[in-house]
C-alpha cells in the first residue's frame, strides 16, 4: 500500500512557547493546542503542518517526518524499515507507528 506522502513533521521542544512563537513569525498558525504543551501549527500556503511536543529539559529532542496512509490497518511497512512501535492512538487524534530507515 502507498502512502499520501509526507504531511507533516514533529519537532519536540523544551519551550512550547517560544518554539510556537518562531513558527508563527515564520508565517505558520496555530491550529489546535493540548492542554500539555503540544499543538500543531499549519501554513496557510500549504505544505507540511508542524506538530510541536515539548519535552523536559534534559531530554533528547527528536524530530519526526509525519507520512500519511489510508489504511493503517492495511498499510505494510518496507521490508528495509523497522517498525519500533506499531499503531498507536495518539492523543492528538491519530495512529502513529514509529518506523526507522534502514540507517535508524
Amino acid at each position: 500500500m502507498a502512502t499520501r506522502g509526507l504531511e507533516g513533521l514533529m519537532f519536540e521542544t523544551h519551550n512550547w512557547g517560544k518554539s510556537v512563537a518562531f513558527w508563527q513569525a515564520l508565517g505558520y498558525e496555530l491550529e489546535f493546542e493540548t492542554d500539555h504543551h503540544s499543538g500543531q501549527l499549519r501554513h496557510p500556503a500549504g505544505g507540511p503542518y508542524i506538530f510541536l511536543a515539548e519535552r523536559p529539559e534534559g531530554d533528547a529532542l527528536e524530530t519526526r517526518p509525519i507520512v500519511g496512509v489510508d489504511d493503517a490497518a492495511a498499510f505494510e511497512p518496507p521490508g528495509s524499515g523497522t517498525v519500533v512501535q506499531p499503531f498507536t492512538p495518539e492523543h492528538w487524534g491519530v495512529l502513529e507507528m514509529i518506523l526507522q530507515d534502514p540507517d535508524g
